[in-house]
């Protein structure tokens, strides 16, 4: 009789990092780097939206960067982007995981960006929170933070989403764990 090993996918790491990773603490003076895809616009209507909040809120500046292919050559070129991006800012904010490969390839960066010692907060729509969650702890980081958007949200209209963007503004705040001092505060 032959035997077999079935092995448990539930299992959690035994190097699982559980910890969200540093907070981002006072916004003031600090580069934010936003991760953006070619898919999802009404992602790119919301990461505006928080840019602008972010320079109210005192950040010395915000940066974008686009994820494109990511095989072939073209990986290995976005790969040495993201990179040179991550090492460019001092807060990471990653989205959107809103599909099945998006949302893989969402915590892969945010999980690259949080493994450079950077606060790092992923951004899911609601379907998607929980294979963010469960990406992110076989990726070895169960701690990562994850901030939910409503679902559906890039079948609407742009001004049924930018209120969302502005509503979540303060959410995403609190989920980073930043600060806005006072004076920014009143601006924001």
């Amino acid at each position: 009789m032959a035997h077999g090993f079935v092995l448990d996918p539930t299992t959690a790491r035994a190097d699982d990092i559980t910890s969200p990773g540093p907070d981002a603490g006072p916004l003031a003076g600090k580069v934010i780097g936003i991760r953006v895809d070619q898919m999802w616009r009404a992602w790119d209507w919301i990461s505006e939206i928080w840019a602008d909040e972010f320079r109210k809120a005192g950040a010395a500046d915000v940066k974008f960067w686009r994820s494109c292919g990511r095989s072939g050559e073209e990986g290995e070129r976005m790969d040495r982007e993201l990179k040179a991006f991550l090492a460019s800012i001092d807060i990471a904010v990653v989205g959107l995981a809103n599909c099945g490969s998006c949302t893989g390839w969402t915590v892969h960066d945010a999980l690259a960006a949080a493994a450079t010692g950077l606060p790092t907060t992923a951004i899911a729509t609601a379907n998607f929170e929980e294979f963010s969650k469960t990406i992110a702890k076989r990726g070895g980081r169960s701690g990562l933070r994850v901030h939910v958007l409503p679902y559906p949200l890039n079948e609407r209209f742009r001004e049924e989403v930018d209120p969302v963007g502005r509503e979540h503004f303060q959410k995403l705040i609190v989920t980073m764990g930043a600060e806005i001092d006072a004076q920014n505060r009143a601006a924001a």
